[in-house]
């Protein structure tokens, strides 16, 4: 299922807007099952400045290593340590505890360029 309340890209990431000017980024269901089982995520420093496309954060699986890019630009407010331990939480709930980072935006309209899910349902094929 994809959830009704975030936005999307077309390389898979997800971002929840949050109370004012920070937004929480992960990678979606889809992408989280293409990959596999998830070994070791590599995240960004805090502080450290993002534009978008970006390439941020290395998720490596058990199939492959694969790049998560900036959805935002801004700069990196958060990054979601238990991930360090336990990055299989990626794959078992991609959309809660499974985030990754959350962004300060530097510039909010950018979010009015990320698909809603109805749009990320039909990049993905489920209609």
């Amino acid at each position: 299922m994809i959830p009704e309340d975030l936005r999307y890209t077309d390389k898979h990431e997800w971002v929840r807007a949050g109370n004012g000017t920070s937004v929480r980024v992960g990678i979606t269901d889809y992408a989280a099952q293409e990959l596999g089982d998830v070994v070791y995520v590599s995240l960004p420093q805090v502080g450290e400045e993002v534009a978008l496309d970006d390439s941020c954060v290395e998720v490596e699986s058990t199939k492959s290593v694969s790049d998560v890019f900036a959805p935002v630009s801004g700069v990196i407010a958060a990054v979601n340590a238990a991930l360090a331990d336990s990055p299989e939480i990626v794959n078992s709930d991609p959309y809660g505890d499974g985030w990754m980072f959350e962004v300060e935006l530097s510039d909010p309209e950018e979010l009015d360029d990320l698909l809603d899910a109805e749009a990320y349902a039909e990049l993905i094929g489920e209609h």
